[in-house]
């Protein structure tokens, strides 16, 4: 019998606020243990929060932008359980009545050959079961020794959770949906997508059944995923436990695991809980959270073109295949230095092979990202006209490029400054070409018996003799033409 895998995903993912859900604590990333607290993260008595607005907007925009229906109004519960580094004893969380539900997204999707590229594209849907505000609870640090240290700084930072219906069918559509929804919220600015960071995590829910069975198994959730790797690695390796857990003649058991890394193995944690086992109520603290629909299209006003859309537009416009256009699409910024570059150039091919050589290059030599870039795109336009011009060789360009990269400076200004011009005239080449003849006599005679392959060391001593400014070209027309028999 063979079985398909059925997997969910519950990703949290951090708003970019400068303060937390319901105090005026700062969310910086990196403050010294503890210091970022006060009376109402801390779930001291007396302590009321109060809603940070500029998180309900986020948490909007992410629900719009997943398509999602925006529910006019939500409430606030609490969700009870006891940990360490949850001082309250409950998580303010959404539950019955979440924020935005039932939306649904439509991407890119494929199959990985090896450590290769994605072959054998396809669109495919995926649900969006809800997307619901929350806080975040602290952290807690195991020591070796046995001790374990509490860090609030984190409790109440501004989430929103995203749950996905269980549509995936592979760690692969895992992957991608995963690395979909990255893109989509850096996209609209409000989360920074970095999961060392604990800005972006995911729990994924898996499952096995006979394949064409339309009945759920049981399902164990893998939590607290930190990297698109481990997703992956992690879902693989349940996935086939499971399977071979059933072809033994066991029963999976429902319940928490967590990836080891090290072992490359999801291990037990504890018994699934469910929504019973965390007493969930409405907040007292909090009124129901209303949207008016005037305030609602204000916010819709302001989502920008989201990842596929570009992504379809790039093919489009572009003529880009959905390979490359996947590729420039995965950074807004990436994306908009290429448009920009593409209209000053005129040239969207030379732009697109530009960027992910040597561009793609230097900046990751330097670890940079393209929005740090000294050379706007209208500068890297120059530098392509003169390429096409003929006033630069391409391996002049890169050169260029460099010194671009380096001074800010425009290309025609370096070129001319540093007496890069390409050489094209064919009289002040023979002259050069006819003295490198002359000088190795035995290297033309061996040529013209039959040793093409010698064309090669003439076009070298004029690079060498021209320091690389000779047309490549036109050289070889020039050689070629007199070293016939």
């Amino acid at each position: 019998m063979e079985f398909e895998p059925v997997i969910g995903l519950e990703v949290h993912a951090q708003l970019l606020t400068q303060s937390k859900i319901f105090c005026s604590c700062s969310t910086r990333f990196g403050a010294r243990p503890n210091f970022n607290t006060c009376p109402v993260c801390l779930g001291l008595p007396g302590a009321l929060p109060v809603l940070n607005e500029a998180a309900v907007t986020m948490a909007i925009k992410a629900g719009l932008a997943l398509g999602c229906r925006i529910n006019s109004q939500s409430v606030f519960a609490r969700k009870n359980y006891f940990y360490p580094d949850l001082p309250k004893g409950y998580q303010i969380s959404q539950y019955d009545r979440p924020l935005a539900e039932r939306g649904a997204v439509t991407l890119l999707t494929g199959e990985r050959q090896g450590t290769g590229n994605i072959v054998n594209y396809r669109q495919k849907k995926f649900g969006i079961t809800r997307v619901h505000l929350e806080e975040d609870a602290g952290k807690s640090i195991h020591a070796t020794g046995g001790d374990t240290y509490v860090n609030l700084n984190r409790s109440g930072v501004p989430l929103i959770e995203i749950v996905s219906e269980p549509d995936l069918r592979s760690s692969q559509e895992a992957y991608d949906f995963m690395t979909y929804l990255r893109r989509t919220l850096l996209y609209l600015e409000i989360c920074d997508g970095n999961m060392e960071e604990g800005s972006l995590r995911c729990d994924a829910n898996v499952s096995i059944r006979p394949i064409g069975s339309s009945v759920f198994g049981t399902k164990t959730e893998i939590k607290n995923l930190n990297s698109f790797r481990f997703l992956q690695k992690a879902l693989d390796y349940e996935i086939e436990r499971q399977v071979d857990v059933i072809r033994r003649g066991g029963i999976v058991v429902q319940e928490t695991r967590l990836w080891d890394e090290q072992a490359q193995k999801t291990f037990a944690m504890r018994s699934k809980e469910e929504a019973h086992d965390y007493r969930y109520f409405p907040e007292p603290d909090l009124l129901p959270l209303t949207i008016s629909s005037e305030h609602l299209e204000t916010i819709r006003r302001e989502i920008p073109e989201l990842p596929e859309q570009k992504r379809e537009r790039l093919v489009s416009t572009y003529k880009l295949t959905d390979e490359e256009a996947f590729s420039v699409a995965q950074n807004k910024a990436f994306a908009d230095y290429f448009e920009d570059a593409a209209k000053a150039s005129g040239n969207p091919r030379a732009v697109f092979n530009w960027m992910m050589g040597d561009w793609m290059r230097i900046l990751k030599r330097d670890e940079r990202d393209i929005s740090e870039s000294p050379v706007s795109p209208e500068r890297l336009a120059g530098l392509l006209a003169l390429l096409d011009q003929g006033t630069v060789s391409s391996k002049m360009a890169k050169d260029v490029f460099e010194r671009m990269y380096q001074t800010g400076l425009e290309a025609e200004k370096i070129v001319l400054q540093e007496g890069m011009q390409q050489i094209s005239n064919s009289a002040q080449l023979e002259v050069l070409i006819d003295g490198i003849l002359q000088s190795n006599p035995r290297e033309v005679e061996a040529y013209k018996s039959g040793k093409q392959g010698l064309l090669a060391f003439f076009v070298g001593q004029v690079m060498k003799e021209t320091r690389g400014q000779a047309n490549p070209k036109l050289v070889n027309q020039l050689l070629k033409a007199k070293l016939q028999p």
